[in-house]
């Protein structure tokens, strides 16, 4: 028998996933628009059809966003600004393993999995992300998905470690509540698709606070030419970081021009991390988890870009994976093939990287609506119209 809560959140997933959730006065409605679509042009590279991380054939991405009640604190109640999203590498991925790699910028969080990642140079499950104290019900819930999936294992196959990537979403969010369940988390599995991905306040993004704006999921992507390979770099992040005065929006000092911020979005209580973000990176260009690594490095360029300085309180976590090859999951035979792009091939991966990077994190800005929170915070979204005259009287110069 579902209960009551459980019915609201998977409700909640399914209007994530088709963009039409109702939130009150938790979330206002004003219309959003991605960077591009605002006439500013981040790079060189053209994007891929959708400009998301789906763009990368197989990929999928779901939310499940959680958003209840206002006023003040109550720990453990709400009021609740949170959600996980989950990004499916390929269908059947613990059997077809991606190769994989992860960069660690500056540490003050959490991405789980990790150590065996490195070990293995592959990724063999679904990627999640949520805010910090939820992490292990969040594993639980990927978990019990694939042990749905793949009834034996811990039994007579192999067992798991959760790949899960947190933020502090705690200047919204009744964060001790840790109200993300594991239905929550499967619900997000189970919907995920390979269209469209919304942006913003969603999922994981719910809560989430950037360069003193409201933030939360950003993705974009690129596509090389045929002579370059034909290939596509997806990136998705989860923007939680910066400060205003930091913010870079295409080489222009947005964050100085704009008015100044308000206290709520910059103050951080003593407990408090400066922020952090989690950068997806998917291709499907065939390389190792060697290159996939360096790959990850490369993604921290076009943080910088934006005008993060990776703080020493800051979590910056990066994570690459490739569709380009499969891994067997117990191959019969001693050896396999796979192909290998030349790393005397790989730098216009890189520069697409860096740029899809960079427009992640810019679209995660300027498609996140206004967010009334715990104790009555209120982060605002950035104003677009604003955003456009600066870069307007930047390009007059």
């Amino acid at each position: 028998m579902t209960s009551s809560r459980g019915a609201v959140a998977l409700v909640m997933a399914v209007a994530t996933l088709c963009g039409c959730v109702s939130v009150q006065a938790a979330e206002t409605s004003e219309p959003r628009q991605r960077i591009r679509d605002l006439g500013i042009t981040i790079g060189q590279y053209p994007t891929g059809p959708l400009n998301n991380i789906t763009d990368v054939a197989g990929v999928k991405v779901g939310h499940t966003t959680l958003i209840s009640g206002e006023g003040p604190l109550k720990p453990g109640t709400g009021p609740v600004r949170t959600g996980v999203t989950v990004i499916v590498p390929r269908d059947d991925v613990w059997r077809k393993k991606v190769p994989a790699g992860a960069f660690v910028l500056n540490g003050t969080g959490e991405m789980t999995g990790l150590s065996w990642v490195a070990e293995s140079g592959f990724l063999e499950y679904p990627i999640a992300l949520t805010n910090t104290l939820n992490v292990p019900r969040v594993a639980n819930g990927v978990m019990s998905w694939m042990i749905r999936q793949y009834p034996e294992i811990g039994i007579s196959d192999d067992t798991l470690t959760p790949v899960v990537a947190e933020c502090d979403d705690g200047r919204l969010n009744d964060i001790q509540g840790r109200h993300v369940s594991e239905q929550d988390v499967m619900a997000a599995l189970d919907g995920a698709s390979n269209g469209p991905v919304k942006e913003g306040t969603v999922g994981a993004g719910t809560g989430m606070v950037s360069y003193g704006f409201k933030g939360g999921i950003g993705t974009a992507s690129r596509r090389l030419s045929e002579k370059e390979g034909g290939y596509t770099v997806g990136v998705l992040v989860n923007a939680n970081h910066g400060r205003r005065p930091e913010l870079m929006v295409g080489g222009v000092p947005v964050g100085r021009l704009y008015e100044a911020v308000p206290p709520v979005a910059q103050a951080l209580s003593p407990g408090q991390s400066e922020g952090s973000i989690i950068i997806i990176i998917a291709t499907d260009a065939p390389l190792d988890g060697r290159q996939l690594t360096r790959l990850a490095k490369r993604a921290a360029l076009g943080l910088a870009r934006t005008g993060s300085t990776a703080r020493h309180g800051s979590g910056d976590f990066l994570l690459a994976f490739s569709t380009g090859n499969v891994i067997p999951h117990y191959p019969s035979e001693p050896t396999f093939q796979q192909t290998h792009l030349a790393d005397t091939h790989l730098n216009p991966m890189i520069t697409a990287t860096v740029e899809a990077t960079e427009e992640a994190i810019l679209n995660a800005l300027t498609m996140a609506t206004t967010v009334v929170g715990r104790d009555g915070h209120r982060i605002e979204a950035m104003d677009l119209d604003r955003l456009q005259e600066l870069m307007g009287a930047a390009s007059r110069r």
